[in-house]
């Protein structure tokens, strides 16, 4: 019975082993001949029983692995080590291949000796085929990783540590791969950000939300910083647990130096266009007020000159001290606006500066000390010796302000060369230099930012107008300069004034040119004037100043009626007395053009407290017109028509 059991136990081992499908299990003799085949066989290597056995095992391996002999070298490791496994290539009866698992063990009988072997043999190409295709796209993964040279890109573990290294990290940071590979990443971070314990925080956040993005300064091996762009991806296997980290870094300092330097020219841009308006909105206040400050002193002056008003002269007198306040106001007003009237010529800033620095070292208090270095063979500038005299006194009595237990002024002038957009608003060229620096309280960037605004003081109330830099920065704009004000808290201020240079300049065209008023005794007038203003009220103060002069007065709303009374009146008239700016679209310059063709014998005075944007643009010449600037005093018309004789 027990014989017969294992007979049927045996058959029962052999037909499990030949319905086998999914591996080819056969038997070989000691020398290698198939002695037994399996369905599996059959399916995977296409021969049937009849066909393979009895045949040598090693006809299922490729040619070049026969010539190798390893069939006979895979029996004799089964042979000596007790199993061989491995995988390659095997050849099926068509002649294609497949990727198999192979194991050989030998058999023995029950004294041990060898009398085959068992092989077993799995087709797992769709297997092998994934693992190469995985493999390639990881290898082409890395080739495009490490072939990016614009971004670090590398992986850490868990604990911060770099596991890889591309060649955009070693270009961007400076490190090799050996010396960076298995370090901690924050090593590139600064010692700031490392004391604040960022790095542990950037994984912790990238762990617990999946991502972290920031920019901020990271450390170069030389030591230098750079301005980063910085993400880190947690990276998870399927369970969902955290294998490491993913980071990407790039280099932004260009991009981020070029947003600052934009918004610098933005914020620039836009105080300039501050400036711009404030001047424009000054320029007209200080027109209008020139007007009604005209009134006032053409009736302070008639006044005065009236014998019955006697007891009322320092009265009289300190009003019109007042009025005179008020017109050095509208100027410096106007002088930010850069509208004040200018009579630019070329002056050697060296020159004039040595003709009043009397003054400038006796400006301030007594502990100040004023240093003047002068460049040698400083080039000419053209400009207005008088605005340029009280823009200096301005900077002189600031920088004694910044200094009230004293301090030292530095005025320096050099020639320069300045290259495009080195200094704001201002093209390449040769420019003179003037520079006035204290050693003082500085300012803070807030009032900085407006310190060329009209009317804005840091002093207390009734100690300024807050119209000294605003004088200057209108007058040095005007002048086609540029004004550069740095200045540091409790370090002092630096103010630097470029204007440009004038080349071939002769000697004699240097220094003022003085016109002389010299002429016909005003008390022996007998003459006729043509007032034209479109101001009712300045129009009657100025006819009682010219009456006051001996004149007989005729009067003009606009050029159309002035045009009218000269072609009716034309004999009679002596001198036109117009403003500039008037409707109707005739100014008092077209409107002197005309007269001065036909009628050449009258002369002609113009005046404006708004005078440079009705001159600006005009190409003929204008010198045959004397210019008197609003408000005017009765000794300043009798100057002007003194000019005209």
């Amino acid at each position: 019975m027990k014989k017969r059991a294992n007979i049927v136990q045996s058959d029962r081992y052999k037909l499990l082993v030949s319905s086998i499908r999914d591996y080819a299990i056969y038997m070989l003799d000691a020398e290698g001949i198939i002695s037994s085949w399996n369905a599996g066989a059959q399916r995977f290597k296409g021969y049937t029983p009849d066909e393979a056995i009895g045949r040598h095992f090693s006809c299922f391996y490729t040619p070049e692995e026969q010539q190798l002999g390893v069939p006979d070298r895979a029996l004799k490791i089964a042979l000596d080590e007790g199993a061989y496994e491995a995988e390659g290539w095997r050849v099926r009866k068509d002649g294609t291949r497949f990727w198999a698992h192979v194991v050989i063990d030998p058999l023995r009988d029950n004294e041990g000796a060898l009398i085959g072997y068992a092989k077993i043999t799995r087709d797992i190409t769709e297997k092998k085929q994934a693992q190469e295709a995985l493999r390639e796209s990881e290898q082409r993964f890395s080739i495009l990783v490490q072939g990016v040279t614009d971004y670090a890109i590398y992986m850490l573990s868990p604990e911060g540590m770099v596991t890889n290294w591309n060649a955009g990290a070693m270009r961007i940071k400076g490190y090799t791969a050996d010396e960076v590979i298995g370090t901690h990443f924050s090593r590139f971070l600064t010692p700031e950000d490392q004391a604040k314990l960022l790095p542990e925080q950037s994984l912790a956040i990238a762990a617990h939300e999946g991502r972290f993005e920031k920019e901020g300064w990271r450390v170069r091996k030389d030591g230098t910083r750079f301005w980063a762009h910085v993400i880190i991806d947690a990276i998870k296997n399927d369970m969902g647990d955290l294998v490491g980290f993913a980071k990407i870094t790039r280099d932004i300092t260009q991009k981020m130096m070029a947003s600052k330097e934009l918004e610098i020219a933005s914020a620039a841009l836009a105080q300039s266009r501050k400036v711009e308006s404030l001047g424009n909105l000054t320029g007209g206040v200080a027109h209008d007020f020139n007007n009604l400050l005209s009134v006032i002193a053409a009736g302070l002056d008639v006044l005065s000159m009236q014998d019955n008003h006697s007891k009322d002269k320092p009265l009289l007198d300190n009003m019109q001290r007042a009025v005179s306040r008020g017109a050095t106001l509208i100027q410096q007003l106007l002088s930010y606006a850069r509208q004040q009237p200018l009579k630019p010529e070329i002056h050697n800033i060296n020159s004039l500066i040595n003709g009043f620095e009397l003054m400038l070292r006796k400006v301030g208090n007594s502990k100040l000390e004023c240093n003047i270095t002068l460049a040698p063979d400083l080039k000419c500038v053209k400009m207005d010796e008088n605005s340029f005299e009280i823009s200096l006194l301005n900077l002189l009595v600031n920088a004694s302000d910044a200094m009230p237990e004293g301090g030292l002024v530095n005025i320096t002038t050099q020639n320069i060369m300045l290259e495009k957009n080195e200094v704001t608003q201002l093209p390449a060229g040769e420019y003179v230099l003037l520079a006035v620096e204290d050693n003082g309280v500085g300012m803070s960037p807030e009032v900085l930012e407006k310190a060329c605004e009209p009317f804005f003081t840091t002093k207390e109330f009734g100690k300024g107008t807050g119209l000294g830099l605003s004088q200057v920065y209108g007058f040095i704009k005007q002048s086609g300069g540029e004004i550069v004000i740095m200045s540091v808290p409790k370090q002092g201020t630096s103010v630097k004034i470029y204007l440009p240079t004038i080349t071939n300049v002769l000697e004699s065209d240097i220094g003022p040119e003085n016109r002389s008023l010299k002429g016909t005794d005003m008390n022996t007038i007998n003459d006729t004037v043509l007032i034209v203003e479109d101001e009712s009220e300045v129009r009657f103060a100025a006819a009682e100043l010219f009456k006051s002069l001996g004149f007989d007065v005729l009067m003009a709303s606009n050029g159309i009626e002035a045009i009218n009374i000269i072609e009716k009146e034309g004999d009679r008239i002596n001198v036109l007395f117009s403003d500039v700016v008037m409707p109707n679209g005739l100014s008092g310059i077209d409107l002197s053009r005309s007269v001065s063709k036909i009628y050449p014998k009258i002369k002609i005075v113009l005046c404006s407290g708004y005078p440079q944007p009705a001159l600006k643009g005009e190409d003929e010449d204008l010198s045959a017109f004397v210019f008197l600037n609003k408000p005017y005093r009765v000794a300043d018309l009798a100057r002007s028509i003194r000019a005209t004789h």
